[in-house]
């Protein structure tokens, strides 16, 4: 009887070191663990905004496959964008921002942005959860009909084709047809595509990109 009770003294000590062992680990993970919010800034070239919405998206839906990863938003401005990613510890930000899918994804925002600044911040979970309680993530905006397109692209290739036929071919007869030809396509991509085009795309774009510019003005009228 007496051994009986001895093992079960045993037992209780063992059992109570097991749970005093448990409490130091949640302890210690809690504190290794402080959640960091992490906004990166991003300007986007002028008429690309639709395309850096969906690659905003397909960004964090990728970072959300990683380790650690509680949430992420896309927080779209006049001036710049920000995506927003939280993981669980400083520790699970850097394998993600030091990974190959992680450099595979920034690789696909060239020519549609540029980043200008990155902010981390521990702990931050008000502002966070205030971020992404907003709205449910809206939809990627289709992109513009292929009228449209055609339209712009006629509207930007037609005056430099009109005025290089009637004011520089008739000087070059006795040019080659090839390199007349050649010349012709240099002078007019050149200027269809870093003079004409960015602006018309900016002029016509809530022409071109209506549903970018409806999710714009109700992400206003909440921030008012």
């Amino acid at each position: 009887m007496k051994v009986a009770i001895g093992a079960r003294s045993g037992h209780r000590e063992k059992f109570r070191e097991y749970l005093n062992g448990a409490r130091l680990l949640c302890v210690l993970d809690g504190v290794s663990r402080n959640p960091v919010t992490v906004t990166v800034a991003y300007h986007v070239v002028p008429g690309r905004e639709a395309d850096f919405h969906s690659w905003g998206w397909a960004a964090l839906r990728a970072t959300a496959q990683q380790p650690g990863f509680l949430g992420g938003v896309l927080v779209d401005g006049e001036a710049e964008w920000h995506v927003v990613y939280r993981f669980d510890s400083d520790d699970s930000v850097q394998t993600w921002e030091t990974s190959l899918a992680r450099a595979q994804v920034s690789a696909r925002a060239e020519g549609l942005a540029r980043e200008t600044g990155r902010r981390s911040v521990e702990d931050s979970k008000a502002w966070f959860d205030a971020q992404i309680s907003r709205d449910p993530a809206p939809a990627a905006p289709r992109p513009p009909p292929k009228w449209k397109l055609w339209l712009v692209n006629m509207s930007a290739v037609f005056p430099p084709v009109l005025l290089f036929n009637l004011v520089i071919l008739p000087y070059l007869n006795d040019l080659n047809p090839l390199f007349r030809t050649l010349l012709l396509c240099l002078c007019v991509t050149a200027i269809v595509t870093w003079i004409l085009m960015p602006r018309l795309q900016r002029f016509l774009k809530k022409w071109l990109y209506p549903p970018l510019q409806a999710l714009r003005g109700r992400h206003k009228r909440r921030t008012a």
